[in-house]
């Protein structure tokens, strides 16, 4: 089965930290570029983060420093460490990659962050 499914989301205070896991299966995970985007309510889709097969990091401005995209293709998972997480990281979380027959996303974990 080819697909993405997220984990580890849900209910935190503001200044708490979350780490969110992406289980894929039926790619060849070490040749794949990984991302984490996010949709929070009312807003477009944004990336969040990347990772290359390499192992280059990227990320939007408003997680530097809060957030660390990490992989072990030995596992086949991609994972999101977000720290210091603040009420306007709220939002549903979404593994994605890419290959040949188009684009493949997880279901999404929603994350909240509110006293």
């Amino acid at each position: 089965q080819v697909q993405l499914v997220e984990s580890g989301g849900g209910l935190v205070q503001p200044g708490g930290s979350l780490e969110l896991s992406c289980a894929a299966s039926g790619i060849i995970f070490r040749i794949h570029a990984m991302k984490w985007y996010r949709q929070a309510p009312g807003k477009q889709r944004e990336l969040v983060a990347v990772i290359t097969s390499g192992g280059s990091t990227n990320y939007v401005d408003s997680v530097k420093g809060r957030f660390t995209i990490s992989r072990d293709n030995a596992k086949n998972t991609v994972a999101l460490q977000m720290n210091n997480l603040k009420p306007e990281d709220t939002a549903v979380y979404y593994c994605h990659t890419f290959r040949y027959t188009g684009d493949l996303w997880g279901q999404g974990t929603q994350v909240t962050v509110s006293p």
